[in-house]
């Protein structure tokens, strides 16, 4: 059967069951943004979080220079790089739940939707979650007849890397029998390192290994989707898949920019600056002298080792300033924020993730008017990558982030109606055992000390339980009044222990050799083992108001929590933390989020235009917010608000020619966050990876030519300036940027060939993804960019 892609405009109405049943996207009284695969396609989305481009409110964040993003939905995230912790922004494929963070990140091949829902969410989808809802929905076997399609990209990235893409995907699937189908899905892509290390170029101290100085950006990731529909009768359906994927990657594609921190007469930092030419101080106290350095974390200024030599100092302290303008290694960019760089701890191959699942769905018509679902997922996630902490060619620390995590759920759902109401009425249980080990690697040869590995290993075993439902009445013709509740049950259950691993010599492994827990003063342990029992509740209570045929009003309001859980910080934090706070600082509570939000959709001008808009207020109690400082973080929890608006249009004003125009504002502030845990000073922020406005232009033109459709598209991204630090220091923040993206197709009257060039990132922007401060550390904050201008050719075979 062939693909009726080339019939369909880029921007038509989709089809979602973001309330459990189906309905055209106008019909529902929730911020939604939804996309077909097709739109997807023509639109480049290759990666999970590349839909967040066309969506307003929508961001990502993240850690691990891009090789680990999560969404942003309306400034609510949380970008702690520990794998125990759950994003509030929950992310699905095929109604299962990642409950990894690290997993949000995955390829997209061979999908019919994704949808995007925005606020609170809890009385009908799966997870509770409070930043939002992104749901990728997979093609399912069908038994109309056999259908396939094979697509293969190349293309080539504008750096001195010389770096080349490769990606093919395909799909095969139909019927087997009058009852049984089957689909079966593959994706591969083999990229280059697009960011050229020039390393040994200014090199301090040994290298960390053999191999070191590698191109990075690179990507080779092979994922497989299978699945089979069982259709006994009309009444029944049985879905079973299994899925699998597939990463290895070279060190985190992360550079330097020279940054330096300022105190005050109490010692606390109070701010980081970009580095000037002249400059020759580590850091700024307040009478302008040069105040030191942190190198080994500990919240002390303390000058740990000698910068000039790469040795330690005879005591410890030895301080002999930064070279001008530089790092603490003599070290600055070759070329800026563009793509050269000289990274010592840069290794082909040196980081992994593996994803496997199993997902199964029965739906049971029980009558006419009711429906029962059962949903049971289960997924296996390991991932082992690294990081050059100062992103320089100096072998000073590497990050490393493994994960070893299994996560299960069971959904039972019931859904009815009546004539004039819907209600859905849910069990649902979730199910994590994560296993982590993050830590800082100090190489043989290095400027840090002897060879070892500085871990925290932590175990978090979680058990959840939510009986949920929401109920819609009809009270004319026009009005609607929704209400949902959700009850939870959570119980976590945490150990942690924090140390030294003296045998770990090698700069691809980790934690080799028995495990040290150095002592330390005043009966503070470096082990913790604890657990937590909450119960908690998330509700909604809704009207919508159908003005006409074509204009939709609501208004409501919804109370959004995320359970509360434990920190797992690097030891250097954790030390910190454990003397400003004892233990207490391990756990942090629960957030709560009550949304109040109105919004309209409307479809004007005979339906070729549609036209959307929400309106809304976050008041949140106990926010969970990352506060990263020195070479470590911590969660902690603090109050905020945010307020904002997102518009969207949608219009189709002739034969031919699609176009979407989208924008986003809002104001968010996190309230009294202290700039070190136990600091005496508190500020109000903006929270991280939260751009106040955001604009979004897409349009698609085709023509009939050369016995088919030609087509031209093209689209443009706007990002206001952002902080990745929530501290909000000056030199924590990335500037604004326009991402310009356009293509140029063809496909076959029958619509069995396509074929497309495409130009990615045509003005060659730099984007900022993810940051991080460590001034203190190396006298730099490692920072990354979106890949640079992209050339590519993609064809396509569909039957």
């Amino acid at each position: 059967m062939i693909s009726a892609a080339n019939a369909q405009g880029v921007l038509e109405e989709v089809i979602v069951t973001a309330q459990k049943r189906e309905q055209g996207l106008q019909d529902v009284g929730i911020a939604i943004t939804a996309f077909t695969g097709e739109q997807m396609r023509a639109m480049g989305v290759e990666e999970s979080f590349d839909i967040a481009a066309f969506s307003p409110g929508v961001h990502i964040s993240g850690n691990l220079a891009g090789q680990n993003t999560q969404f942003s939905i309306r400034g609510v995230t949380q970008n702690d790089f520990n794998d125990i912790i759950e994003a509030p922004t929950a992310v699905y494929l095929d109604e299962g739940y990642f409950a990894v963070a690290q997993a949000q990140t995955f390829a997209v091949f061979d999908i019919d939707r994704v949808e995007i829902l925005k606020g609170p969410q809890g009385t009908l989808y799966g997870r509770n979650a409070t930043g939002g809802l992104v749901n990728y929905v997979s093609n399912k076997p069908s038994f109309d007849g056999p259908d396939a399609y094979i697509d293969l990209t190349y293309g080539a990235f504008d750096t001195s890397a010389n770096a080349d893409q490769w990606r093919v995907e395909g799909a095969l699937g139909g019927p087997l029998g009058k009852t049984v189908a089957a689909r079966v899905a593959f994706m591969y892509n083999q990229q280059d390192g697009y960011l050229d290390n020039l390393y040994p170029l200014n090199a301090v101290g040994a290298p960390p290994g053999p191999g070191a100085g590698a191109d990075l950006g690179d990507d080779d990731t092979f994922a497989f989707r299978g699945s089979l529909l069982f259709e006994p009768s009309a009444d029944l359906s049985i879905s079973l898949s299994v899925n699998a994927a597939g990463t290895n990657v070279a060190t985190g594609p992360y550079q330097s920019k020279p940054t330096i921190g300022i105190y005050n007469a109490n010692g606390e930092l109070t701010n980081t600056i970009d580095v000037t030419p002249g400059e020759t101080r580590r850091s700024i106290a307040a009478d302008g002298s040069d105040f030191g350095s942190d190198q080994d974390d500990n919240g002390v200024q303390d000058d740990f080792f000698n910068n000039t030599t790469g040795a330690f100092g005879a005591d410890g302290l030895v301080d002999l300033g930064r070279p001008a303008g530089t790092d603490f290694f003599g070290y600055l960019d070759p070329d800026g924020e563009d793509f050269k760089t000289s990274s010592d701890f840069a290794f082909a191959d040196s980081g992994s993730t593996d994803t496997r699942g199993l997902n199964a769905k029965i739906v049971y018509d029980l009558n006419d008017s009711t429906t029962l679902t059962l949903v049971s997922d289960y997924k296996d996630y390991e991932k082992l990558l690294f990081i050059d902490v100062d992103s320089a060619p100096a072998n000073y620390l590497a990050n490393y982030g493994a994960v070893d995590a299994q996560s299960f759920t069971q959904e039972i759902r019931l859904n009815g109606e009546s004539d004039r109401s819907r209600w859905v009425l849910g069990f649902y249980y979730l199910n994590i055992d994560s296993v982590s080990d993050n830590g800082l690697k100090v190489s043989p040869g290095g400027v840090a000390g002897p060879a070892l590995d500085v871990g925290t290993d932590a175990e978090l075993k979680t058990d959840s339980f939510s009986l949920f439902g929401q109920y819609e009445w009809d009270m004319n013709d026009q009005i609607t009044l929704i209400g949902g509740l959700r009850l939870i049950q959570e119980e976590k259950d945490y150990e942690m222990d924090a140390g030294l691993y003296f045998q770990s010599t090698n700069a691809r492994t980790i934690h080799q050799g028995p495990k040290f827990l150095p002592p330390l003063p005043g009966g503070l342990a470096t082990s913790i083992k604890t657990s937590s029992s909450d119960t908690l509740w998330a509700g909604k209570l809704q009207i919508n108001y159908q003005a006409t045929d074509d204009l939709l009003l609501y208004a409501g309001v919804n109370r959004g929590v995320k359970a509360g859980s434990f920190n797992a910080p690097l030891l250097g934090s954790y030390i910190s933390l454990l003397f400003a706070t004892g233990n207490d600082g391990i756990p942090y509570s629960e957030e709560v989020l009550l949304s109040y939000e109105g919004g309209f959709k409307a479809t004007l001008f005979d339906g070729s235009t549609r036209f959307n808009g929400s309106f809304f207020y976050y008041d949140y109690s106990d926010y969970q917010a990352f506060l990263f400082t020195g070479i470590g973080g911590v969660v902690i929890n603090s109050d905020a608000e945010n307020y904002g608006v997102e518009l969207e249009l949608q219009t189709s004003p002739f034969e031919g020619f699609d176009a979407l125009l989208s924008m986003s504002w809002f104001d968010a502030t996190v309230q009294d966050v202290p700039l070190v845990i136990g600091s005496s000073i508190t500020r109000n922020v903006d929270p991280t990876y939260a751009p106040e406005f955001q604009f979004t232009a897409m349009a698609r033109y085709e023509w009939p030519m050369l016995n088919g459709m030609m087509n031209i598209t093209g689209d443009l991204s706007y990002s206001d300036s952002y902080f990745y630090n929530l501290r909000n220091f000056d030199a924590d923040k990335f500037d604004s940027y326009v991402m310009v993206n356009m293509g140029l197709g063809w496909g076959s009257k029958d619509g069995h060939w396509e074929t497309r060039l495409k130009v990615n990132n045509v003005t060659d922007e730099r984007a900022g993804i993810q940051g991080f401060n460590i001034a203190t550390g190396c006298g730099c904050n490692e920072i990354s960019f979106r890949a640079p201008r992209w050339y590519g050719v993609n064809v396509r075979y569909n039957y």
